[in-house]
């Protein structure tokens, strides 16, 4: 998702605040995450069982990790050594050491492009000060830091499965109840819980997409 300016010609109804976005699981947390840095751009968005609450959606993956890199003697650079060497995604897990690595090279990168990893890959004790990068772009916590733009938001949809197996229902629940502590209208929030895991949920996209057109259009 990209917080940046709308393309040369698209129809914004030329008024601040009259685009969205909507995303699934880390795409729902790069909606959550935009509308807050760039109130002037954005009105509205919907995140469907986004990553928030970090401690919960991320830390058990960190265990998995350092696991995985015993193969490794710890190192993500024999990781990426052996990766090259073979099919990717050909070892079970390929994806976990994937999208942690990718997760941190967003959230705790250095200016000379070196990613630091929030936990020791021998461990998995948490490395206290990269951690605090990652929790710096928590939804859930940038609601506060950013409450003025959150109360210009117009349309907010808010939706997980009860059984979401990155406990991303208990994400959102958290990132609704600080809407509703900064002082969100209810109104303007659309939040719903259904039965259902992470998997398989790609039929709430076109209900969100409506009432999202339909808020924006008033």
């Amino acid at each position: 998702k990209s917080a940046g300016a709308p393309p040369k010609g698209a129809n914004n109804q030329g008024a601040p605040g009259a685009v969205t976005d909507s995303g699934k699981s880390g795409g729902g947390c790069g909606a959550m995450i935009p509308p807050m840095l760039r109130p002037d751009l954005f009105g509205g968005l919907a995140s469907h069982a986004g990553d928030a609450l970090y401690e919960l959606c991320y830390i058990p993956d960190f265990g998995d990790a350092v696991r995985a890199l015993r193969d490794y003697q710890g190192s993500y650079d024999a990781f990426w050594e052996d990766f090259g060497s073979r099919p990717p995604m050909s070892k079970e897990t390929d994806a976990d050491l994937l999208l942690l690595y990718g997760v941190a090279a967003a959230f705790s990168a250095e200016e000379d492009g070196t990613v630091r990893l929030p936990f020791d890959t021998r461990t998995g004790r948490l490395v206290e000060d990269v951690w605090e990068r990652w929790l710096a772009w928590d939804p859930v916590r940038m609601v506060e830091r950013y409450a003025d733009a959150v109360l210009s938001l117009r349309a907010v949809w808010i939706d997980a499965g009860t059984a979401d197996d990155y406990y991303l229902d208990l994400g959102a629940e958290a990132f609704r109840a600080e809407l509703t502590r900064v002082g969100l209208p209810d109104d303007r929030v659309q939040f719903e819980l259904f039965e259902a895991t992470h998997a398989a949920i790609d039929y709430r996209y076109p209900l969100a997409l409506s009432w999202l057109a339909h808020r924006l259009a008033r």
